[in-house]
């Protein structure tokens, strides 16, 4: 530790040591913002341990950037211009999540044209700033551009797999971090077993040198995809966190497609700013949107008064039957059966939600496992017998994790066929 490093007391991690560099990025106003973004998003409103943030976990991510780089380092035996962007590589982890919207991951889920782009690209906005370049500009005139690549996993850096990939450090973070501050034991990750197995390896067909690891560190790398399972189902899936995340959206959604905020100004504000500031535009504003979002919807996020559950069916329940792609994100198509809904129910346009979570790469795996004889070869979905048989387990967890609910801003019960039949077909039918 040099004098001008900085160290950070971390309950994590315990102390994570900032050089100058890093210094520079975390004292512009485009990093202190993170501080004020909670990093699980509404899950507070469950687990009230929940309040840390994306600034803390960038910190984190940075932190084992570097252990995991200094390993790599001490291994060796790979050709100089493999550390080709060495540099850049932990100012691109903790850089990562600069571009996040207000409670981080939850407005991604609204359609297209309420939200400017996902947080990755709006990234690049950020890097224009002028602190931040002058923050980044001892590492070269082109280092901004070249971080926002390796965010984006755009990067053909042989180190980018830390940053962006099935072993980026980003995942092992927030998943022990997240578990901490819950309070729930599932989060476990061997991080250190995962850090001492990363290897730079070779591709078979290429040859092209990328992150990969040793066979020995597997194990560890199976804890990884288990407990992000586990964390899915009993934390970021959790009914309250959903239905939180249900009400905060259905506030921006209504907000935007009234007018009163325009998409871009998403960008921007932390998470009490955004509320604040449309607080602020429905009470001048004398429409009925306005006044359902300030005298309904506003106040029952703050009190914490959630939608309730009118209906939940499992996996089990939906057994035989698939439920439509446009009725798994937020889709014009949805809202109209939703409203429909809500005026059988007695409700208010917009007081029913379908809900039905999805994580498609949740166990997504394409690493380069170098085999105790010391061939390499690449583990991807497909599955590798006798490393790790993932294809045979992934899709019956994602299954299992995943509930269609139905929330209702006052409280209702629905029948489940009348949902079933409207936003559902038979496997295998058109």
């Amino acid at each position: 530790m040099t004098g001008s490093d900085k160290l950070v007391r971390d309950p994590l991690w315990e102390s994570i040591r900032l050089d100058p560099t890093a210094v520079r990025i975390v004292d512009t106003p485009q990093f202190q913002r993170l501080r004020y973004i909670r990093q699980r998003g509404l899950a507070h409103l469950v687990y009230p341990g929940a309040t840390h943030t994306r600034f803390d976990h960038a910190l984190g991510v940075y932190h084992l950037t570097r252990t995991a780089l200094r390993h790599l380092r001490e291994r060796g035996g790979v050709p100089p211009e493999v550390w080709e962007g060495e540099e850049l590589v932990p100012y691109a982890a903790l850089l990562h999540d600069i571009g996040h919207y207000a409670y981080s991951h939850a407005l991604e889920e609204l359609e297209t044209e309420h939200l400017p782009a996902h947080h990755e690209e709006v990234s690049a906005r950020f890097f224009s700033s002028p602190e931040l370049r002058d923050a980044l500009a001892p590492l070269g005139l082109t280092a901004a551009d070249r971080i926002a690549e390796l965010i984006r996993g755009e990067s053909a850096m042989p180190l980018r797999g830390l940053v962006s990939g099935s072993l980026d450090l980003d995942k092992m973070e927030y998943l022990r971090r997240d578990a901490r501050f819950c309070g729930v034991p599932y989060g476990e990750v061997d991080v250190s077993r995962l850090l001492q197995g990363i290897q730079l390896l070779p591709d078979p067909e290429s040859g092209a040198f990328e992150v990969g690891v040793h066979e020995k560190a597997v194990a560890a790398l199976e804890s990884l995809l288990f407990a992000k399972y586990q964390m899915f189902r009993n934390v970021y899936w959790h009914h309250a966190v959903r239905a939180a995340t249900a009400l905060y959206k259905r506030i921006v959604e209504e907000a935007v497609r009234s007018g009163l905020l325009d998409p871009e100004e998403l960008v921007g504000p932390t998470d009490e700013e955004l509320l604040y500031e449309l607080g602020r535009r429905v009470l001048e504003d004398d429409g009925e949107v306005s006044e359902r979002i300030a005298t309904r919807w506003l106040p029952a996020l703050r009190r914490r008064h959630l939608p309730k559950r009118a209906l939940e069916l499992t996996a089990a329940d939906l057994a035989g039957r698939t439920v439509e792609d446009w009725a798994v994100g937020d889709s014009p198509w949805k809202r109209a059966v939703e409203d429909d809904l809500a005026a059988e129910l007695g409700l208010e346009p917009g007081e029913v939600v379908i809900d039905f979570p999805a994580k498609a790469a949740m166990f997504q795996v394409d690493v380069l496992v170098e085999r105790r004889d010391g061939s390499i070869r690449r583990l991807g979905m497909e599955g590798a017998e006798g490393i790790l048989d993932l294809p045979k387990v992934a899709a019956e967890l994602y299954r299992t994790a995943r509930v269609l609910r139905v929330f209702t801003f006052e409280r209702r019960e629905v029948a489940p066929e009348t949902v079933l039949e409207r936003i559902t077909r038979p496997v295998g039918a058109a």
